[in-house]
């Protein structure tokens, strides 16, 4: 049987080591510009491809998908915005609960509707306790959840949201600032985080330049998710991944 992602996301983590995941928001890319990301990508060892958004108000999330994978092996893996952002054609998905928030749509309303659908596709489902940080700006992905941010310096409300999801079973914790946030998450509140929980820690938003990125791994970050910074400056992914695979934790 083949190695499950999330296997191989686990090992990474009991080993020490630190992963990147580029972020590709459909909606966002054209067959010219992909490919040259994806070719970056390759050549400077990402781990994963995260493929979704909040909206994804084009069709194109199939043709997105089944382009990166006829051009390399790198895993992709579905974050969704909504239950309609499912596709065969990738690897796995994060099956996200909003723990942050107190809308039942996004903790459990959304995934009855989409879970016959989910089933049926083969995707590996990775369970994911989602929490959205206040970035210092709004994001769409508190518009749109309709959900109050947890605030920058109350580490300990995080603390105890990524102990519940752990304890409820979720497989991750994905703490996420949103995209276009001013002000990326703290190494202080990501340590606190990291501290408490086992499963693996996913970190995004507001994160532009590879110091940041290693900061974060450093703190506790097990996954490192850059989007925005990247579509404005593709050439970036070298830097960020060198920062990121820098750092092996002793464990």
């Amino acid at each position: 049987m083949q190695r499950g992602i999330y296997q191989h996301i686990q090992e990474q983590k009991q080993a020490g080591k630190k992963s990147f995941a580029v972020l590709i928001d459909p909606d966002k890319v054209n067959p010219g510009n992909l490919g040259e990301l994806t070719e970056l990508a390759v050549s400077a060892g990402v781990d994963y491809f995260l493929v979704g958004g909040s909206l994804v108000i084009s069709n194109h999330l199939d043709d997105c998908i089944q382009s990166i994978r006829q051009q390399c092996d790198i895993p992709v893996i579905l974050f969704p915005g909504s239950p309609s952002q499912v596709s065969r054609y990738a690897d796995a998905l994060l099956y996200l609960s909003l723990i942050s928030g107190r809308n039942p749509e996004l903790l459990i309303g959304q995934h009855v509707i989409s879970a016959p659908f989910v089933k049926q596709s083969g995707l590996e489902i990775m369970s994911t306790g989602y929490m959205v940080i206040d970035g210092g700006a709004p994001t769409t992905v508190s518009y749109i959840s309709n959900a109050t941010p947890i605030p920058s310096d109350k580490h300990e409300i995080a603390l105890c949201t990524a102990l519940a999801g752990e304890m409820l079973g979720m497989k991750l914790i994905y703490m996420d600032a949103g995209s276009g946030a001013k002000k990326p998450i703290t190494e202080q509140m990501i340590s606190a985080v990291a501290q408490q929980i086992n499963i693996p820690l996913i970190v995004g938003g507001g994160i532009t330049d590879p110091e940041k990125a290693y900061k974060n791994c450093k703190a506790g970050a097990d996954i490192i998710v850059i989007g925005n910074a990247i579509e404005k400056d593709p050439s970036l992914i070298r830097e960020m991944s060198a920062a990121i695979h820098s750092i092996t934790v002793t464990v």
